[in-house]
Protein backbone atom coordinates (compact mmCIF):
# COMPACT_ATOMS: atom_id res chain seq x y z
CA UNK A 1 0.00 0.00 0.00
CA UNK A 2 1.01 3.62 -0.45
CA UNK A 3 1.66 5.25 2.96
CA UNK A 4 -0.79 8.05 3.85
CA UNK A 5 -0.05 11.54 2.63
CA UNK A 6 -2.14 14.70 3.24
CA UNK A 7 -4.12 16.15 0.37
CA UNK A 8 -2.62 19.29 -1.14
CA UNK A 9 -4.49 22.62 -1.23
CA UNK A 10 -5.66 24.35 -4.42
CA UNK A 11 -2.82 26.07 -6.23
CA UNK A 12 -4.14 29.57 -5.46
CA UNK A 13 -5.71 30.72 -2.19
CA UNK A 14 -5.94 34.06 -0.39
CA UNK A 15 -3.34 35.03 2.21
CA UNK A 16 -5.99 34.80 4.92
CA UNK A 17 -6.93 31.29 3.84
CA UNK A 18 -3.28 30.28 3.62
CA UNK A 19 -2.61 31.45 7.16
CA UNK A 20 -5.66 29.50 8.37
CA UNK A 21 -4.47 26.36 6.61
CA UNK A 22 -0.90 26.85 7.83
CA UNK A 23 -1.95 27.14 11.45
CA UNK A 24 -3.97 23.94 11.14
CA UNK A 25 -1.35 21.91 9.26
CA UNK A 26 1.61 23.17 7.25
CA UNK A 27 1.63 20.11 4.98
CA UNK A 28 -1.88 20.29 3.53
CA UNK A 29 -1.45 24.08 3.27
CA UNK A 30 0.98 23.56 0.38
CA UNK A 31 0.10 23.04 -3.33
CA UNK A 32 0.84 19.75 -5.09
CA UNK A 33 3.23 21.44 -7.54
CA UNK A 34 5.88 21.62 -4.81
CA UNK A 35 6.48 17.89 -5.26
CA UNK A 36 7.84 18.66 -8.75
CA UNK A 37 9.10 22.23 -8.57
CA UNK A 38 12.79 23.05 -8.22
CA UNK A 39 11.86 26.39 -6.69
CA UNK A 40 8.65 28.23 -5.79
CA UNK A 41 7.92 31.76 -4.62
CA UNK A 42 5.30 32.84 -2.10
CA UNK A 43 4.54 36.55 -1.65
CA UNK A 44 2.88 38.32 1.27
CA UNK A 45 2.52 42.03 2.03
CA UNK A 46 5.26 41.65 4.66
CA UNK A 47 7.91 39.33 3.21
CA UNK A 48 8.80 36.96 0.38
CA UNK A 49 9.34 33.25 0.83
CA UNK A 50 11.11 30.88 -1.56
CA UNK A 51 10.99 27.11 -1.28
CA UNK A 52 13.98 25.37 -2.85
CA UNK A 53 14.10 21.70 -3.85
CA UNK A 54 17.05 21.86 -6.23
CA UNK A 55 19.93 19.92 -4.61
CA UNK A 56 22.70 22.34 -5.56
CA UNK A 57 20.76 25.29 -4.11
CA UNK A 58 20.14 23.36 -0.90
CA UNK A 59 23.87 22.60 -0.72
CA UNK A 60 24.60 26.31 -1.13
CA UNK A 61 22.32 27.26 1.76
CA UNK A 62 23.11 24.46 4.20
CA UNK A 63 26.67 23.39 3.40
CA UNK A 64 28.62 25.92 1.36
CA UNK A 65 27.49 29.28 2.78
CA UNK A 66 25.56 28.65 6.00
CA UNK A 67 26.61 31.97 7.57
CA UNK A 68 24.93 33.82 4.70
CA UNK A 69 21.65 32.02 5.44
CA UNK A 70 21.05 32.09 9.21
CA UNK A 71 17.94 30.64 10.78
CA UNK A 72 14.92 32.86 10.40
CA UNK A 73 13.61 34.47 13.57
CA UNK A 74 10.05 34.17 12.26
CA UNK A 75 9.67 30.46 12.94
CA UNK A 76 11.34 30.77 16.34
CA UNK A 77 8.73 33.27 17.53
CA UNK A 78 6.37 30.51 18.61
CA UNK A 79 9.07 28.50 20.41
CA UNK A 80 10.82 31.16 22.51
CA UNK A 81 8.66 30.75 25.64
CA UNK A 82 10.06 27.25 26.03
CA UNK A 83 13.43 27.30 24.26
CA UNK A 84 14.78 30.75 25.18
CA UNK A 85 18.15 31.17 23.46
CA UNK A 86 18.84 27.50 22.89
CA UNK A 87 21.18 26.28 20.17
CA UNK A 88 18.13 25.52 18.01
CA UNK A 89 17.22 29.22 17.74
CA UNK A 90 20.47 31.16 17.89
CA UNK A 91 22.73 32.29 15.05
CA UNK A 92 26.22 33.64 14.48
CA UNK A 93 28.85 33.64 17.20
CA UNK A 94 26.36 32.75 19.94
CA UNK A 95 25.38 29.58 18.08
CA UNK A 96 29.01 28.68 17.31
CA UNK A 97 29.96 29.05 20.97
CA UNK A 98 27.02 26.85 22.03
CA UNK A 99 27.94 24.14 19.54
CA UNK A 100 31.57 24.15 20.70
CA UNK A 101 30.33 23.29 24.19
CA UNK A 102 27.58 20.84 23.21
CA UNK A 103 29.14 18.85 20.37
CA UNK A 104 31.77 16.94 22.43
CA UNK A 105 28.95 15.26 24.41
CA UNK A 106 27.62 13.66 21.22
CA UNK A 107 30.84 12.50 19.61
CA UNK A 108 31.03 8.91 18.39
CA UNK A 109 32.73 7.50 21.46
CA UNK A 110 30.10 9.02 23.73
CA UNK A 111 27.33 7.14 21.90
CA UNK A 112 28.76 3.91 23.27
CA UNK A 113 28.51 5.34 26.76
CA UNK A 114 24.83 6.20 26.34
CA UNK A 115 23.88 2.85 24.80
CA UNK A 116 23.14 1.03 28.10
CA UNK A 117 20.73 3.79 29.17
CA UNK A 118 18.98 3.68 25.78
CA UNK A 119 18.63 -0.08 26.06
CA UNK A 120 17.26 0.20 29.60
CA UNK A 121 14.60 2.60 28.32
CA UNK A 122 13.79 0.19 25.50
CA UNK A 123 13.43 -2.71 27.97
CA UNK A 124 11.09 -0.58 30.08
CA UNK A 125 9.05 0.16 26.95
CA UNK A 126 8.76 -3.58 26.18
CA UNK A 127 7.57 -4.25 29.74
CA UNK A 128 4.85 -1.59 29.41
CA UNK A 129 3.72 -2.90 26.02
CA UNK A 130 3.42 -6.45 27.35
CA UNK A 131 0.52 -5.21 29.45
CA UNK A 132 -1.19 -3.77 26.37
CA UNK A 133 -1.32 -6.77 24.02
CA UNK A 134 -4.60 -7.89 22.47
CA UNK A 135 -6.27 -4.47 22.46
CA UNK A 136 -5.68 -1.39 20.28
CA UNK A 137 -2.79 0.78 21.45
CA UNK A 138 -2.33 4.46 20.60
CA UNK A 139 1.26 3.94 19.57
CA UNK A 140 2.27 7.61 19.44
CA UNK A 141 1.61 7.86 23.18
CA UNK A 142 3.80 4.82 23.79
CA UNK A 143 6.67 6.00 21.63
CA UNK A 144 6.45 9.44 23.25
CA UNK A 145 6.79 7.80 26.66
CA UNK A 146 9.75 5.72 25.50
CA UNK A 147 11.55 8.65 23.87
CA UNK A 148 11.12 10.82 26.95
CA UNK A 149 12.50 7.98 29.06
CA UNK A 150 15.59 7.83 26.81
CA UNK A 151 16.17 11.56 27.21
CA UNK A 152 16.02 11.53 30.99
CA UNK A 153 18.11 8.37 31.37
CA UNK A 154 20.87 9.61 29.05
CA UNK A 155 20.80 13.25 30.10
CA UNK A 156 20.25 13.07 33.87
CA UNK A 157 20.53 9.34 34.68
CA UNK A 158 16.92 9.17 35.90
CA UNK A 159 14.00 7.16 34.49
CA UNK A 160 10.75 8.70 33.34
CA UNK A 161 9.15 7.54 36.59
CA UNK A 162 11.25 10.06 38.53
CA UNK A 163 8.98 12.72 40.01
CA UNK A 164 10.44 15.69 38.11
CA UNK A 165 10.88 13.76 34.86
CA UNK A 166 7.26 12.62 34.95
CA UNK A 167 6.06 16.17 35.57
CA UNK A 168 8.15 17.56 32.69
CA UNK A 169 6.67 14.90 30.42
CA UNK A 170 3.13 15.80 31.48
CA UNK A 171 3.59 19.54 31.10
CA UNK A 172 5.27 19.09 27.74
CA UNK A 173 2.13 17.40 26.43
CA UNK A 174 0.20 20.46 27.58
CA UNK A 175 2.67 22.67 25.73
CA UNK A 176 2.26 20.64 22.53
CA UNK A 177 -1.51 20.91 22.61
CA UNK A 178 -1.58 24.64 23.25
CA UNK A 179 1.26 25.90 21.05
CA UNK A 180 0.59 26.44 17.31
CA UNK A 181 3.43 25.96 14.86
CA UNK A 182 3.27 29.68 13.98
CA UNK A 183 2.89 32.77 16.09
CA UNK A 184 1.42 35.87 14.44
CA UNK A 185 4.91 37.37 14.36
CA UNK A 186 5.89 34.65 11.88
CA UNK A 187 3.76 36.44 9.30
CA UNK A 188 3.84 40.06 10.45
CA UNK A 189 7.18 41.59 11.52
CA UNK A 190 6.81 42.95 15.03
CA UNK A 191 9.23 45.05 17.12
CA UNK A 192 10.97 43.19 19.93
CA UNK A 193 9.18 45.13 22.66
CA UNK A 194 5.69 44.17 21.42
CA UNK A 195 4.05 41.16 23.17
CA UNK A 196 3.96 37.96 21.10
CA UNK A 197 0.39 36.94 21.99
CA UNK A 198 1.21 33.46 23.19
CA UNK A 199 -1.74 31.79 24.85
CA UNK A 200 -1.87 31.75 28.64
CA UNK A 201 -1.76 27.95 28.56
CA UNK A 202 1.34 27.93 26.37
CA UNK A 203 3.19 30.38 28.60
CA UNK A 204 2.15 28.52 31.75
CA UNK A 205 3.34 25.15 30.43
CA UNK A 206 6.65 26.61 29.20
CA UNK A 207 7.25 28.34 32.55
CA UNK A 208 6.55 25.15 34.50
CA UNK A 209 8.82 23.06 32.27
CA UNK A 210 11.68 25.50 32.63
CA UNK A 211 11.27 25.64 36.41
CA UNK A 212 11.40 21.85 36.60
CA UNK A 213 14.49 21.67 34.38
CA UNK A 214 16.10 24.38 36.54
CA UNK A 215 15.65 22.14 39.58
CA UNK A 216 17.38 19.25 37.81
CA UNK A 217 20.18 21.52 36.59
CA UNK A 218 20.79 23.09 40.00
CA UNK A 219 20.91 19.66 41.61
CA UNK A 220 23.39 18.43 39.03
CA UNK A 221 25.58 21.50 39.54
CA UNK A 222 25.75 20.66 43.24
CA UNK A 223 26.67 17.03 42.44
CA UNK A 224 29.42 18.23 40.09
CA UNK A 225 30.82 20.49 42.80
CA UNK A 226 30.74 17.58 45.28
CA UNK A 227 32.38 15.18 42.83
CA UNK A 228 29.40 12.80 42.90
CA UNK A 229 27.81 13.53 39.50
CA UNK A 230 27.22 10.58 37.14
CA UNK A 231 29.05 10.57 33.82
CA UNK A 232 26.03 11.33 31.64
CA UNK A 233 25.26 13.91 28.99
CA UNK A 234 24.27 16.65 31.43
CA UNK A 235 27.51 16.33 33.37
CA UNK A 236 29.56 16.29 30.17
CA UNK A 237 27.90 19.44 28.82
CA UNK A 238 27.96 21.32 32.11
CA UNK A 239 31.66 20.61 32.66
CA UNK A 240 32.79 21.37 29.10
CA UNK A 241 34.39 24.77 28.60
CA UNK A 242 34.36 26.64 25.33
CA UNK A 243 37.87 25.95 23.95
CA UNK A 244 38.11 29.53 22.69
CA UNK A 245 36.88 31.49 25.72
CA UNK A 246 36.98 29.02 28.60
CA UNK A 247 33.34 29.84 29.43
CA UNK A 248 30.80 27.24 30.53
CA UNK A 249 27.01 27.35 30.39
CA UNK A 250 25.40 29.11 33.34
CA UNK A 251 22.15 27.72 34.74
CA UNK A 252 19.83 29.66 32.43
CA UNK A 253 21.81 28.70 29.34
CA UNK A 254 21.80 25.06 30.40
CA UNK A 255 18.03 25.17 30.91
CA UNK A 256 17.69 26.51 27.34
CA UNK A 257 19.76 23.61 26.01
CA UNK A 258 17.96 20.93 28.03
CA UNK A 259 14.65 22.28 26.75
CA UNK A 260 15.72 21.82 23.13
CA UNK A 261 17.25 18.41 23.86
CA UNK A 262 13.89 17.38 25.22
CA UNK A 263 11.94 18.92 22.34
CA UNK A 264 14.26 17.71 19.57
CA UNK A 265 15.29 14.42 21.13
CA UNK A 266 11.92 13.41 22.49
CA UNK A 267 9.38 14.84 20.08
CA UNK A 268 11.20 13.91 16.87
CA UNK A 269 12.14 10.38 18.01
CA UNK A 270 8.59 9.70 19.17
CA UNK A 271 7.22 10.79 15.80
CA UNK A 272 9.65 8.69 13.77
CA UNK A 273 9.18 5.57 15.91
CA UNK A 274 5.40 5.75 15.70
CA UNK A 275 5.44 6.06 11.91
CA UNK A 276 8.03 3.27 11.64
CA UNK A 277 5.76 0.90 13.57
CA UNK A 278 2.79 1.91 11.44
CA UNK A 279 4.78 1.18 8.27
CA UNK A 280 5.77 -2.19 9.69
CA UNK A 281 2.13 -2.98 10.42
CA UNK A 282 1.16 -2.17 6.84
CA UNK A 283 4.12 -4.01 5.30
CA UNK A 284 4.17 -7.41 7.07
CA UNK A 285 6.85 -8.83 4.76
CA UNK A 286 9.30 -6.16 5.89
CA UNK A 287 8.15 -6.53 9.48
CA UNK A 288 8.98 -10.23 9.43
CA UNK A 289 12.42 -9.60 8.02
CA UNK A 290 13.23 -6.94 10.62
CA UNK A 291 11.91 -9.20 13.41
CA UNK A 292 14.12 -12.09 12.28
CA UNK A 293 17.14 -9.83 12.13
CA UNK A 294 16.33 -8.59 15.66
CA UNK A 295 17.04 -12.07 17.06
CA UNK A 296 20.62 -10.83 17.26
CA UNK A 297 19.51 -8.89 20.34
CA UNK A 298 19.04 -12.19 22.22
CA UNK A 299 22.77 -12.90 22.19
CA UNK A 300 24.40 -9.49 21.94
CA UNK A 301 23.48 -6.74 24.41
CA UNK A 302 26.23 -4.19 23.83
CA UNK A 303 26.78 -1.42 21.31
CA UNK A 304 28.21 -3.76 18.68
CA UNK A 305 24.77 -5.30 18.06
CA UNK A 306 23.83 -2.24 16.01
CA UNK A 307 26.08 -3.45 13.19
CA UNK A 308 23.78 -6.49 12.89
CA UNK A 309 20.57 -4.45 12.59
CA UNK A 310 20.98 -3.29 8.99
CA UNK A 311 17.39 -3.88 7.88
CA UNK A 312 16.11 -1.99 10.91
CA UNK A 313 18.47 0.87 10.07
CA UNK A 314 17.23 1.03 6.47
CA UNK A 315 13.61 0.80 7.65
CA UNK A 316 14.11 3.66 10.08
CA UNK A 317 15.94 5.67 7.41
CA UNK A 318 13.04 5.12 5.01
CA UNK A 319 10.60 6.23 7.71
CA UNK A 320 12.55 9.45 8.12
CA UNK A 321 12.32 9.96 4.36
CA UNK A 322 8.54 9.55 4.22
CA UNK A 323 7.76 11.21 7.56
CA UNK A 324 10.62 13.59 8.44
CA UNK A 325 9.86 14.77 12.00
CA UNK A 326 10.81 18.37 11.17
CA UNK A 327 8.95 19.03 7.90
CA UNK A 328 10.38 22.46 7.08
CA UNK A 329 13.49 24.52 7.83
CA UNK A 330 13.53 28.26 7.29
CA UNK A 331 16.62 30.37 6.60
CA UNK A 332 16.91 34.08 5.83
CA UNK A 333 19.03 35.88 3.27
CA UNK A 334 21.56 38.37 4.65
CA UNK A 335 22.09 39.95 1.22
CA UNK A 336 20.49 39.82 -2.20
CA UNK A 337 20.82 36.46 -3.96
CA UNK A 338 20.07 35.08 -7.42
CA UNK A 339 18.60 31.57 -7.48
CA UNK A 340 17.58 30.10 -10.82
CA UNK A 341 15.75 32.92 -12.62
CA UNK A 342 14.77 34.90 -9.53
CA UNK A 343 16.34 37.69 -7.51
CA UNK A 344 15.94 37.13 -3.78
CA UNK A 345 16.03 40.36 -1.75
CA UNK A 346 17.85 40.73 1.54
CA UNK A 347 15.63 39.44 4.36
CA UNK A 348 13.76 36.92 2.18
CA UNK A 349 12.75 33.59 3.70
CA UNK A 350 14.38 30.52 2.15
CA UNK A 351 12.44 27.36 2.95
CA UNK A 352 13.91 23.87 2.71
CA UNK A 353 11.17 21.29 3.14
CA UNK A 354 12.37 17.76 3.89
CA UNK A 355 8.75 16.67 3.44
CA UNK A 356 8.67 17.79 -0.20
CA UNK A 357 12.33 17.13 -0.97
CA UNK A 358 12.10 13.52 0.26
CA UNK A 359 9.06 12.90 -1.97
CA UNK A 360 10.22 14.91 -4.96
CA UNK A 361 9.00 13.27 -8.16
CA UNK A 362 12.03 14.32 -10.20
CA UNK A 363 14.59 12.99 -7.72
CA UNK A 364 13.28 9.74 -6.22
CA UNK A 365 12.10 6.45 -7.68
CA UNK A 366 8.65 5.60 -6.30
CA UNK A 367 8.74 8.73 -4.10
CA UNK A 368 5.52 8.01 -2.15
CA UNK A 369 6.20 4.30 -1.71
CA UNK A 370 7.78 2.50 1.25
CA UNK A 371 10.93 0.73 0.06
CA UNK A 372 13.81 0.28 2.52
CA UNK A 373 15.71 -1.58 -0.20
CA UNK A 374 16.22 1.71 -2.09
CA UNK A 375 19.16 2.55 0.19
CA UNK A 376 21.15 -0.29 -1.34
CA UNK A 377 20.81 1.05 -4.88
CA UNK A 378 23.03 3.61 -6.58
CA UNK A 379 20.06 5.95 -7.09
CA UNK A 380 19.13 5.66 -3.43
CA UNK A 381 22.69 6.38 -2.29
CA UNK A 382 22.86 9.41 -4.56
CA UNK A 383 19.56 10.74 -3.22
CA UNK A 384 20.82 10.20 0.31
CA UNK A 385 23.78 12.44 -0.50
CA UNK A 386 21.87 15.10 -2.41
CA UNK A 387 18.23 15.09 -1.32
CA UNK A 388 17.93 13.56 2.16
CA UNK A 389 18.04 15.96 5.10
CA UNK A 390 15.96 14.62 8.02
CA UNK A 391 18.55 16.08 10.42
CA UNK A 392 19.43 19.11 8.26
CA UNK A 393 22.97 19.18 6.81
CA UNK A 394 26.23 21.07 6.90
CA UNK A 395 27.35 23.09 9.90
CA UNK A 396 23.86 23.09 11.45
CA UNK A 397 23.25 19.38 11.13
CA UNK A 398 21.47 18.10 14.24
CA UNK A 399 23.96 17.41 17.02
CA UNK A 400 22.00 14.33 18.05
CA UNK A 401 21.64 12.78 14.59
CA UNK A 402 23.83 9.78 15.45
CA UNK A 403 22.12 9.45 18.82
CA UNK A 404 18.70 9.42 17.13
CA UNK A 405 19.71 6.66 14.73
CA UNK A 406 20.96 4.50 17.58
CA UNK A 407 17.81 5.07 19.61
CA UNK A 408 15.38 4.58 16.71
CA UNK A 409 17.00 1.45 15.32
CA UNK A 410 17.38 -0.21 18.71
CA UNK A 411 13.85 0.46 20.00
CA UNK A 412 12.23 -0.47 16.68
CA UNK A 413 14.16 -3.77 16.61
CA UNK A 414 13.34 -4.59 20.22
CA UNK A 415 9.63 -3.93 19.79
CA UNK A 416 9.44 -6.10 16.66
CA UNK A 417 11.51 -8.81 18.34
CA UNK A 418 8.78 -9.15 20.98
CA UNK A 419 5.57 -8.21 19.16
CA UNK A 420 3.72 -8.57 15.88
CA UNK A 421 2.04 -5.27 15.02
CA UNK A 422 -1.09 -4.90 12.88
CA UNK A 423 -3.40 -2.03 11.96
CA UNK A 424 -6.86 -1.80 13.47
CA UNK A 425 -8.53 1.14 11.72
CA UNK A 426 -8.39 3.50 8.75
CA UNK A 427 -5.00 4.96 7.79
CA UNK A 428 -3.86 7.91 9.92
CA UNK A 429 -3.67 11.41 8.47
CA UNK A 430 -0.24 13.06 8.76
CA UNK A 431 -0.24 16.65 9.96
CA UNK A 432 2.58 18.93 11.07
CA UNK A 433 2.64 21.07 14.19
CA UNK A 434 5.88 20.87 16.16
CA UNK A 435 6.62 17.64 14.27
CA UNK A 436 4.88 15.35 11.78
CA UNK A 437 2.25 13.43 13.73
CA UNK A 438 -1.10 11.82 13.00
CA UNK A 439 -4.19 14.00 13.30
CA UNK A 440 -6.02 11.47 15.50
CA UNK A 441 -3.20 9.23 16.66
CA UNK A 442 -1.98 5.88 15.31
CA UNK A 443 -3.71 2.83 16.70
CA UNK A 444 -2.06 -0.55 16.34
CA UNK A 445 -2.58 -3.97 17.85
CA UNK A 446 0.35 -5.84 19.38
CA UNK A 447 0.55 -9.59 19.91
CA UNK A 448 3.42 -11.60 21.42
CA UNK A 449 5.70 -12.83 18.65
CA UNK A 450 6.82 -16.27 19.91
Amino acid sequence: MIPPKPAARPDRVSLRRYVQLFRDDILSAQPARLYRAWMAEFKTPFFRSYMINQPDLIATVLKERPDDFPKSDRISEGLRPLLGNSVFLTNGETWKRQRRIIDPAFEGGRLKDTFPAIRDAAEACIARLKTRTGTPVEIEAETSHAAADVIFRTLFSIPIEHEIAAEVFTRFRDYQRSSPILNIAAFIPLPRWLPRFHSRRTKSAARDIRQLITRLTDARQQDIAAGTAPDDLATKIMTTADPLTGDRFDTEEMVDQVAIFFLAGHETSASALAWALYLMATHPDWQQRVAEEARALDEDSDFSVLSKLRLSRDTFRETLRLYPPVPMMVRETTRSEHFRDRDLPKGAQVVISPWHLHRHERLWDNPDGFDPARWGTEKGRQCMRDAYVPFSAGARVCTGAGFAMVEGVLILSMILRHFKVTTVEAPPTPIAHLTVRSRDGIRLQLRPRD
